[in-house]
C-alpha cells in the first residue's frame, strides 16, 4: 500500500528541524538519517541528505537540499487542536527560538515553515447549520493572532467571552 509522506525542504538543516519538530509533537520519533552516497549540488557525499520521522505517528521527511526553500502560505501544516492547551502547546512550541506568529491562527516557525493552529470546535462551528453563528465565530477569528477558544465560542453563542 502506498504512504503519503510530507517532505520539507531545507538547504541544512533538515536534522535539526526534525530534532525540533519531534519535540513539539507527542509520539514523535526520528526513524532515519540517510547520508548522500555522492556529492550533489546540497550535500556532499557522507553529509545528511535526508531524515525520516514521525509527527504523532504521521510520516514526514526532511531534505537538505542545499539551497534556502522559498516556503510560502500557499502550503501550510495544519493542527486542529481539542482544546485551549492544545492551541497553547502547539503555538508556544512552534515559535520556539525564532518563530513568528502571523494571524488567524498562522504562524511560521523558524524553519520558515506556515502552521495553521485551530481549534476543531471552530470547524464544528463552521459546519454547522446556525449559519449566523458560524459567522459570528469566523468573524472573531478574523481578528485574532493566536486563536482563542473562549473567545470563538462566546462569540458563536452570541456572548461576550
Amino acid at each position: 500500500m502506498a504512504v503519503m509522506t510530507t517532505c520539507l525542504w531545507f538547504a541544512t538543516q533538515a536534522e535539526e528541524a526534525a530534532e525540533f519538530y519531534c519535540s513539539v509533537f507527542p509520539d514523535s520519533r526520528v526513524v532515519a538519517v540517510d547520508t548522500s552516497p555522492v556529492d550533489t549540488p546540497g550535500p556532499k557525499a557522507g553529509d545528511v541528505l535526508t531524515v525520516e520521522f514521525e509527527l504523532d505517528g504521521r510520516p514526514f521527511i526532511a531534505l537538505n537540499g542545499g539551497s534556502d526553500p522559498e516556503y510560502t502560505d500557499a502550503i501550510s501544516l495544519e493542527i486542529r487542536c481539542a482544546d485551549q492547551a492544545e492551541i497553547d502547546h502547539y503555538w508556544n512550541g512552534l515559535l520556539a527560538g525564532g518563530g513568528r506568529e502571523v494571524q488567524c491562527g498562522w504562524l511560521i516557525d523558524r524553519f520558515g515553515v506556515r502552521w495553521q493552529v485551530a481549534p476543531q470546535s471552530l470547524y464544528d462551528l463552521w459546519r454547522g447549520e446556525d449559519r449566523e453563528s458560524a459567522a459570528r465565530a469566523f468573524a472573531v477569528m478574523m481578528d485574532m493572532v493566536k486563536l482563542d477558544v473562549a473567545a470563538i465560542e462566546a462569540a458563536a453563542a452570541g456572548t461576550d467571552a
